[in-house]
């Protein structure tokens, strides 16, 4: 380890292993809680990242590696989100400045990354169901040596997933803990009648003093044991009090707790580890505690960019075209004026799907569910049924969680329905669980479902004002980051379905992008071009399903190869599509896109660059295969 982090966190440089916490007194590891928040805000201020649930869980963490030895005792982390720390105490500290940069630390849990990490997670409310499967196992194989600790955010709560796993291992008597980090945020505030539940306890600490001075005196009385624990439950009952809920499935309940005190939270754990019975442990947590800019604005340092330390504020960017997300977001907003039955909706991601427009501008139109993709789009069906447009504006890696109610609740019924697919491909540091590679391959197999992605910011508006327009179900996506610069339109016009577009006629070699890939391929032309000496053709195909076959039927009689780009994954993509409305002709046909691999995390460039999707790349693919002896199919 270098003496310069040795130097800086002397406290942190001394840990191998989260066992040599148990070496440390009390105020060592006060000391050490102050160093992991100086480590986690130093790294995140130049490498961006989730800043403020993990200063929320500095002493969390602590208390748990101090009570647990990991891996023995399994310690679940929900998303990945709170677990910077978790890194810091578990041998990462040394490298801990390349988090979430190409090649180095992952944003994220990775099971190949450390033995601590007993699971890999990007998406929420999994840890109550991993350490059901987990304290399972162990019962099964007589193993009793080992504790099994879920540590869940109390946004995590707002996606009924969780609700299984606590259903679950409440009727099983699985001996599971259940920390529940209640902080009052995913990541815009919560939303729900579960978060009022958890906000009435965590503003008026009276209703849990009275609880355990009740408590506390009904035990001296003789005999009445039984009695009090009426009393306690019809106490909890009339007052809300969040163990309620938790009891009534089969755990114990303590707290609240505070969560920013390590010797609360150690006596808590000390007092629930050897219970032989479900626990939760509720512990009431600041998010961005410590770093007052992070504290003041807890959705805006959840998942930060690189930032100035003593301002809080984001280092600076050279200005550019809008991102694509307020783009939507604006578009959207124009749609709801001209027609009052659009509707906006989104999973606990206002701000990150551009819907905050919405939500300002139509807030009796608008919804934010919470973490509950599946919810979502049942209940935008509901919607629908009554006469409204729903739009879902969910991320492309979340959406996955929505798919069944795709099939069974709205394409079965053919409902008008939009799926604005935010992150479609390649989305950067976030790495592979957030990687947008599979939407068109679990949308493109729905009967009914019309699916769009527009080659610039200007054709994503085009491509709202079509989908309002349909009657049946349609999706488009679009990626992350900054747009071309393309003029937005005043007033958007609906495209003809299932139409393609040729932006560039040549010979020799056709080049047909989808979404991204059109930009691409339109800038792999001139690469192409000085190559071969003539132009090739240049198409924008904007629909996937349906696919413009008459278009790309002439294509392959008029060219001796066609190319299909893509920022999806190459099986089962637009390429495939291409493939299947040609399968009688013997054209060959080039599918460039995602490899049949997860892609780590990294900037967006370096990923692009790495799978060949760059016009450098792609031309050299397309002049290789066209020099290639004749097949009928040239594959990625």
């Amino acid at each position: 380890m270098s003496d310069e982090i040795a130097d800086r966190y002397p406290l942190l440089a001394r840990l191998d292993e989260p066992f040599d916490l148990h070496e440390l007194e009390d105020e060592d590891l006060e000391r050490l809680g102050v160093e992991m928040r100086a480590a986690i805000i130093d790294t995140v201020s130049t490498t961006g990242g989730h800043l403020g649930a993990s200063l929320g869980t500095v002493e969390l963490t602590i208390a748990l590696h101090r009570e647990l030895r990991s891996p023995r005792d399994r310690i679940i982390w929900d998303v990945g989100h709170q677990a910077y720390g978790h890194k810091l105490l578990t041998g990462r500290l040394e490298g801990f400045d390349t988090l979430r940069q190409y090649g180095g630390t992952s944003g994220f849990l990775r099971r190949v990354e450390s033995e601590h990490d007993i699971m890999g997670a990007g998406h929420a409310s999994t840890s109550i169901s991993y350490a059901a499967g987990l304290a399972a196992a162990q019962r099964q194989t007589g193993r009793q040596d080992g504790h099994v600790v879920a540590v869940i955010g109390d946004g995590a709560l707002t996606g009924g997933m969780a609700y299984e796993g606590l259903n679950q291992a409440g009727a099983l008597g699985l001996p599971i803990k259940v920390l529940l980090n209640d902080n009052g945020m995913s990541i815009s505030p919560n939303v729900g009648a579960l978060s009022k539940m958890f906000q009435r306890v965590r503003v008026d600490p009276t209703l849990t003093k009275v609880r355990e001075e009740l408590e506390d005196r009904l035990a001296r009385i003789p005999g009445a044991i039984e009695f009090g624990g009426h009393v306690r439950d019809a106490t909890k009952s009339l007052w809300f009090v969040s163990g309620a809920l938790f009891e009534a499935l089969g755990f114990a309940y303590l707290g609240p707790v505070d969560g920013h005190d390590i010797g609360a939270m150690r006596r808590a754990l000390q007092q629930t580890l050897e219970m032989d019975r479900p626990v939760v442990i509720h512990a009431k947590t600041t998010k961005g505690k410590g770093y007052t800019p992070a504290e003041g604005d807890g959705e805006a340092m959840h998942g930060a960019t690189p930032f100035v330390i003593e301002s809080g504020k984001a280092k600076k960017k050279s200005s550019g075209p809008p991102a694509y997300t307020e783009v939507f977001g604006k578009a959207l907003v124009a749609e709801a004026e001209r027609d009052p039955r659009v509707v906006g909706l989104t999973a606990a991601m206002a701000k990150g799907t551009g819907m905050r427009h919405m939500l300002e501008r139509f807030p009796e139109r608008s919804y934010d569910v919470g973490i509950a993709e599946q919810h979502a789009v049942v209940f935008a069906c509901g919607l629908a049924i009554e006469g409204y447009r729903p739009v879902c504006a969910i991320y492309s890696t979340f959406l996955q969680r929505g798919f069944d109610p795709i099939v069974h609740d709205v394409a079965i019924q053919e409902l008008p329905m939009v799926f604005a697919i935010d992150r479609g491909g390649l989305v950067g540091d976030d790495g592979p669980t957030h990687h947008g590679a599979f939407d068109l391959a679990y949308l493109r197999a729905i009967p009914g479902m019309t699916i769009m992605a527009p080659k610039d910011e200007a054709e994503l508006v085009d491509m709202l004002h079509t989908a309002l327009r349909l009657d049946g179900p349609s999706a488009f996506r679009y990626p992350r980051g900054a747009g071309s610069g393309a003029e937005i339109p005043e007033q958007p016009r609906a495209l003809p379905v299932g139409k393609a577009e040729v932006l560039e006629a040549g010979e020799e070699v056709a080049l047909i992008g989808y979404g991204f890939g059109a930009q691409l391929a339109a800038q792999a032309a001139d690469v192409v071009a000085e190559e071969l000496g003539t132009r090739p053709t240049v198409v924008n195909a904007r629909f996937c399903k349906p696919i413009d076959a008459t278009l790309m039927r002439q294509m392959a009689s008029r060219h001796e190869l066609l190319v299909t780009i893509e920022d999806h994954a190459s099986l089962a993509g637009f390429g495939s599509a291409v493939l299947e409305s040609l399968d009688d002709t013997g054209a060959r046909v080039l599918r460039l896109g995602l490899p049949d691999r997860f892609v780590d995390h990294g900037k967006r460039e370096l990923l692009l660059d790495e799978v060949g999707l760059t016009p450098v790349a792609v031309a050299a693919r397309t002049v290789s295969a066209l020099r290639a002896p004749t097949s009928q199919i040239v594959s990625a």
